[in-house]
Formats: structure tokens, C-alpha cells, sequence
């Protein structure tokens, strides 16, 4: 797999692990974090009620292949981690009903939320009904709800944690910054799990540092490890955006792995010193690196792929 992202000129590699250990052999980093939540109707209060300024409505998948992707791509742009979407990958990957893959819960239901005409937020999800001594027991199953920030994604879950007929709302694969903790009175009650999300592999450590965007100016001096791919193996320094090869001294001594774990953002080079992964051989090092690879927002991909 690497010799062909390598072949074609790829820099990175990303993958949703099926088992940690593995994955961790080859270089991949875990470079993300999301959590699952289940939030019971009776502590779904907001902190700050929201009064409704867009409006909601039922559409079909084909419209949804229109307005979706408007919403997607809006959010993507200021969001790492998250992935572009062909109309192919839209139309039969999200959008297509799979019989039977609802698991027993209900079809997938398509909601849009606008504001003069324009899209801002949408949803996807399932009425899962259950019946629990002659009671309704049922979930609302959220498979994937976007919105642009503030009052839109206030507005979307409101709807969400509002439909009838169901006791709890369910959600996976959320970011570990999302509004939700601060939008409920009670985030507490949504019993979040928290687990592994993205894995990154830097396939060409030079061009994968220099693709990405970095929030403050300075250098630092990487000695990478990287025994399964050695072209990757050395020093490189990072400085206004881009890596070379150096022959500096070493300000950080990492694997490629704890590399892959910190280019989205989500962990600190600090914690991983502190963990074990990074060896900080200039003292103020892994603080600097910390403010150059500083992230406005969590990573998030929706979506296992």
C-alpha cells in the first residue's frame, strides 16, 4: 500500500484502524479522536434556549445531492481531517439507501436547514423504534449532521433532539470540540466514549510537511525516524512553511508515527514528549513545534472510511 501512495505521488496516507497495533507498525499515527454520545430527551435542555431563525425541511436524496454538498464543502474547508466528496461518492456512498443496512431502525430521513434560500446545515439520520414493556423505547439514530458554526448547528440539533417519538438522540464519530458541550445544559448526560478516529502515515515527510498550513512563523529540526520507509529517515527542518533536508543539529528526535500523530493538530509535540513519543533534545523545542502546528479546531472526519 505505501509503495503505490508512494508511486503515485502521494504524500500522505490516511485509515480508520480496525486494530491500533497494527497499524502502528507501519508508521501510522493516531491523529484524531471522536466521541460517541447518547443524550436522553429528558436532559436534551440547551444551556441558552434558540429561538429558530432558519428553517427545516424534509427533502428527498435527490435534492439532498444538490444542497448537501454546498454545507459539506463549506465546513470541510476550515475543518483538518475532513475529506472531498465526489457526486459518485455522495450519490451511492451517503445518499443511497442500502437494504438492510439501517440495521433495524427506520430509513434514512434527509433534513436541510436554510436561511433566505441558502443552505446551512443538514442531517441524516434513522428512527430506530423500540418498544420496552407496552412503552416506547426508541433512538434517533444521527448518522451524519454539518453546519456552518454558531446559530446554524444550534438550530440543527435543536431539531434533532426535538423529533418526536424518540428517548434518546445517538451520534458517533463527533469531534471532541463540538458545540454540543457547550449548547446543553447538561452535556454531562451524554455519556460521551471517546475512541481512536483518523490515523495519518506521512509517506514523503518533506512534501507532507510542506502541503500543510501552519498558524505561526519559526523553524524547527526534526530527526525522523522511519524504519519501515527509510527514504523518510533524517534530519529535516521545517521553516516558513516548508522541509528540507538538513544538516543541523536535531532540536526534536520523533518516529514517524508520533509525526503522523501531531500533523493534524489534535496533539501537542508537549504531551508526546511527556508520553514517551518525542525526545526533546533542545530545551523550548516542543513548544515552539507545538505553536507552529497549533490547530484552530479539533480534527474531524464524519465518516469511516
Amino acid at each position: 500500500q505505501l509503495d503505490d501512495v508512494r508511486e503515485r505521488g502521494e504524500p500522505l496516507a490516511l485509515l480508520w484502524a480496525s486494530e491500533d497495533t497494527i497499524y502502528g507498525r507501519f508508521g501510522y499515527g493516531m491523529a484524531s479522536q471522536c466521541a460517541e454520545v447518547s443524550i436522553p430527551r429528558q436532559h436534551s435542555a440547551f444551556a441558552r434556549p434558540v429561538e429558530r431563525e432558519g428553517s427545516l425541511r424534509i427533502v428527498d436524496a435527490e435534492e439532498a445531492l444538490k444542497l448537501f454538498p454546498r454545507v459539506w464543502d463549506a465546513v470541510r474547508r476550515k475543518t483538518p481531517g475532513m475529506l472531498g466528496r465526489s457526486r459518485a461518492w455522495w450519490e451511492f456512498r451517503i445518499l443511497f439507501e442500502v437494504p438492510g443496512s439501517g440495521e433495524g431502525a427506520g430509513p434514512k430521513r434527509y433534513v436541510v436547514l436554510e436561511r433566505d434560500g441558502r443552505p446551512e446545515g443538514y442531517a441524516i439520520y434513522r428512527h430506530h423504534t423500540k418498544w420496552t414493556e407496552g412503552t416506547a423505547d426508541s433512538d434517533l439514530q444521527v448518522v451524519e449532521a454539518i453546519a456552518l458554526d454558531g446559530r446554524p448547528t444550534a438550530e440543527l440539533w435543536r431539531y434533532l433532539l426535538d423529533v418526536d417519538w424518540a428517548v434518546r438522540t445517538t451520534a458517533s464519530l463527533l469531534p471532541l470540540d463540538h458545540a454540543l458541550w457547550w449548547l446543553l445544559a447538561s452535556p454531562r448526560y451524554m455519556k460521551p466514549r471517546v475512541g481512536d478516529g483518523l490515523w495519518v502515515r506521512l509517506v514523503d515527510v518533506g512534501e507532507a510537511l510542506s502541503a500543510r498550513e501552519y498558524p505561526a512563523d519559526g523553524a524547527i529540526v526534526l530527526d525522523v525516524i522511519d524504519e519501515f520507509c527509510p527514504w523518510n529517515a533524517g534530519r529535516w527542518r521545517l521553516s516558513d512553511g516548508k522541509a528540507k533536508r538538513t544538516t543541523a543539529n536535531a532540536q526534536l528526535r520523533l518516529d514517524v508515527s508520533a509525526l503522523g500523530c501531531a500533523y493534524l493538530g489534535a496533539f501537542s509535540f508537549s504531551g508526546l514528549v511527556r508520553g514517551g513519543r518525542v525526545e526533546e533534545l533542545r530545551r523550548g523545542a516542543a513548544a515552539r513545534a507545538d505553536a507552529m502546528f497549533a490547530a484552530e479546531r479539533a480534527p474531524w472526519c464524519p465518516e469511516i472510511f
